[in-house]
């Protein structure tokens, strides 16, 4: 199998290096070990996020550098970057040092300093009395979730940011390296930093965002699939005749399953529209009684929203209309609830699987709004 390389994103010169791609294809082991080269050469450390502190705890942390210490050939990287100086990676109260075994000793012993740090998006206000000058090269790792993001999270990342990269500039060389899985197309980062053509990316291709004249650029790559080489010896394990599996085995998107309508229906049987703007996409919702169902179909809608004055238009964008509402989940009047109980009792179908992916990302970020109500 061919691992993933750095050498087309990092020929981009971008600040923010975001790559994405089927699990196990070598991006976070391409990342770390350009961290570590950076530190050989200049010093220059490296900081490591994730979400939770819970993923440095224990093995979590100790392992993050075994793919260095014994890469897919059974060579050992470290021995090989450093001529010998050190043969492994020993992890320590959220740092990783370099580290080299002794007989005598029968343990490793460590370097003085650390070339690497770990930072949870939890707990970015304990950092930010923290100073870090050292640190050039930032990689945070599986970026893209299928579970719930944090409340606010592309602010915690933004302010993490911040404050490992204090009052340092584009001439002080920072790269940012985001990564990701092919688990979620509509996650907040694409939105948040204006991303505006990650759904419609081809694999193997790399997309430059520049915005004005900040001199802020931004480079993602959809990473080719290992299938073009042979693909991975492990994809024997995920030849099920299963969709969603192909994001394990290729790189694609992986889609969640869900309701479609079977039931067919007229005008006259549409008691109630609403629409829900999310991604720069609008969706057409239609609450439908007829005979002895009623339920609510989602489609896309393909023109704008005729009467935005007094249409139902669900949004997390604020408005004062009366008719906008951000979180569909926390109802304020009875027409509201009226609404929200279709999703309560899992009785929303959809016209695909993309637009289910659509609501279902709109519903997690209504789980995590951090608006008080009272």
């Amino acid at each position: 199998m061919k691992y993933y390389s750095l050498k087309k994103i990092l020929s981009k010169k971008a600040i923010y290096n975001i790559i994405i791609g089927e699990r196990s294809n070598g991006k976070t082991t391409a990342v770390l070990r350009h961290g570590l080269q950076r530190y050989l050469k200049d010093g220059s450390q490296l900081g490591i996020i994730r979400r939770y502190r819970e993923d440095f705890r224990g093995k979590r942390g100790s392992v993050l550098f075994d793919t260095l210490v014994c890469n897919g050939e059974g060579k050992n990287e470290i021995e090989e970057l450093t001529d010998g100086k050190y043969d492994g990676v020993t992890y320590y109260s959220g740092r990783w040092y370099l580290s080299k075994y002794d007989e005598k000793q029968n343990k490793p012993i460590p370097s003085p300093f650390p070339f690497a740090f770990a930072f949870a998006l939890t707990e970015v206000e304990h950092e930010k009395s923290q100073s870090y000058p050292m640190i050039r090269t930032l990689c945070f790792d599986e970026m893209l979730t299928r579970n719930v993001y944090l409340p606010n999270e592309f602010l915690l990342f933004t302010s993490l940011i911040s404050t490992l990269v204090r009052s340092r500039g584009p001439e002080d060389d920072i790269q940012i390296f985001m990564l990701g899985n092919t688990v979620n197309k509509y996650a907040p980062y694409f939105a948040e930093m204006g991303l505006k053509h990650i759904s419609k990316m081809q694999q193997g291709t790399i997309d430059v965002y520049k915005y004005g004249d900040s001199g802020l650029t931004v480079a993602v790559e959809y990473c080719e699939t290992s299938q073009k080489y042979g693909g991975k010896k492990s994809d024997v394990f995920f030849a099920f005749d299963n969709p969603a599996l192909k994001m394990v085995t290729t790189g694609s998107w992986e889609l969640g399953m869900y309701p479609h309508n079977t039931v067919k229906y007229k005008d006259k049987d549409i008691v109630c529209f609403y629409f829900i703007e999310w991604e720069n996409t609008i969706l057409q919702c239609e609450i439908v009684v007829i005979d002895n169902n009623a339920f609510t179909f989602i489609h896309r809608k393909t023109s704008d929203i005729k009467d935005t004055d007094n249409d139902i238009i669900f949004s997390k964008e604020y408005h004062q209309q009366l008719n906008y509402t951000r979180n569909i989940l926390k109802p304020s009047t009875r027409a509201l609830q009226k609404i929200t109980w279709f999703f309560k009792s899992d009785n929303v179908y959809y016209q695909d699987n993309e637009v289910g992916e659509l609501v279902n990302n709109y519903l997690k970020w209504c789980k995590t709004d951090s608006m008080i109500y009272t």
